[in-house]
């Protein structure tokens, strides 16, 4: 089994259904450029789930990894990590 098979089933066996248990709506889905991410069987998985709100490389919104764009998103999760994990100075 390749890492984009492993992929796949994760998010068939695990991730689809925990969305479906937590009946979560109108979820946009973002990965990497990574190439078990990007496989076309696993686009098309993903389209089939996601549709249209699919922020990937090959996918229908095309959002390539260390976009800019993204920067600020990824600043403030690990501030805002950070800030949790180091409330407490040892």
């Amino acid at each position: 089994m390749n890492n984009g098979d492993r992929y796949r089933a994760m998010i068939t066996n695990f991730f689809i259904p925990e969305l479906n248990n937590h009946e979560v709506q109108e979820l946009w889905f973002q990965q990497d450029g990574a190439t078990c991410h990007t496989a076309r069987a696993t686009i098309d998985l993903l389209k089939d789930t996601f549709g249209d709100r699919l922020i990937s490389r090959f996918g229908p919104v095309n959002w390539p990894p260390r976009s800019c764009d993204l920067t600020p998103l990824a600043f403030f999760l690990w501030d805002y990590v950070k800030s949790l994990v180091y409330a407490d100075k040892p």
